[in-house]
């Protein structure tokens, strides 16, 4: 209704310019109200920056405010599930997947993509370095359970998407994560971001389950190392998706359509894939792009603009 009244009244207006023959222009006009855009976001998109390099542009472009939200992908669904922003942007498909059956969310696109990573001391107490994944998180159990000097885990412990991807590996390693790994002297949970994690687990020259992309950004700050960074378990997926206007009416769905494609436009495919490049001498992000099969999406999710 509010839109189409004004339109109604752009129209009489115009047709009183012209009758009147006052068809001449004015520098002093209003300019249009900024939308807002609300954001749910994992603490890795945020930690890393890689939000700050981004938004500015959209702002811009769109005549937008974005506004942004950190707290890893368990807090951001819930925010999705009551309603409170716009989008979402988490990684973990599990949960995702569950979302968007619930009716939550809709035009899942994929936009990133890097590594975990097990981070921890150069000394590396419990002889972890150059292992997989799964063998390395057995080796620490072993090391753990044995009281080997030095050998502690710091887990985000926070139902991020970096959470439950720790929480796979111990399963995929044999352990049931809430009998045989939580409530160890040598497990600690840190119940907070990656950043700060990445902090406490340098304070306690510890082992943890991070990110590349963050690590990268905070190890000049760390006297920490990758030791473990390669397997197919790492592999750690980025996905845009909107809140369901059907279940919330009063979402921004037009803004959030466009910062959706935006996402996957070749322009800012481009800007994610050379970010950190300069000051880290490599990408904290891959662009999904063109590398939708080797992270095991489909081309659409990596391509398709959200009509």
């Amino acid at each position: 209704m509010y839109r189409r009244t004004i339109f109604a009244v752009a129209a009489v207006m115009v047709a009183l310019l012209f009758i009147c023959g006052c068809t001449g222009t004015t520098t002093d006009q209003t300019p249009a109200e900024k939308q807002q855009l609300r954001i749910a976001t994992t603490t890795s998109l945020y930690d890393t920056k890689l939000l700050d390099h981004l938004t500015p542009i959209f702002e811009e472009k769109y005549n937008a405010e974005v506004l942004i939200v950190s707290g890893g992908t368990g807090k951001a669904i819930e925010y999705g599930q009551r309603g409170d922003v716009d989008v979402l942007m988490v990684h973990d498909r599990a949960r995702e997947d569950a979302f968007l059956a619930d009716g939550y969310g809709v035009n899942r696109r994929v936009f990133a993509y890097n590594y975990f990573v097990v981070i921890g001391p150069e000394s590396d107490p419990a002889g972890i370095k150059g292992m997989g994944p799964v063998q390395a998180f057995k080796t620490i159990y072993a090391a753990g359970e044995s009281n080997t000097p030095g050998v502690t885990f710091i887990s985000r412990g926070d139902a991020s998407g970096t959470h439950s991807k720790e929480q796979a590996i111990w399963k995929a390693a044999g352990f049931n994560y809430s009998t045989d790994i939580q409530g160890n002297d040598w497990y600690q949970e840190a119940g907070t971001g990656m950043g700060a994690t990445i902090a406490m687990t340098n304070e306690k020259q510890a082992y943890a389950l991070s990110d590349i992309g963050t690590f990268l950004a905070y190890k000049g700050d760390v006297d920490l190392v990758a030791l473990v960074d390669e397997g197919d378990a790492l592999l750690n997926v980025y996905c845009a998706m909107q809140i369901n206007p059907e279940k919330y009416p009063d979402t921004n769905i037009a803004l959030a359509k466009e910062w959706t494609n935006f996402l996957i436009s070749d322009e800012i495919q481009q800007e994610i894939a050379s970010f950190g490049v300069a000051e880290y001498g490599q990408p904290l992000f891959y662009a999904a792009q063109n590398d939708w099969e080797k992270i095991g999406v489909t081309e659409a999710e990596v391509k398709d603009p959200v009509a």
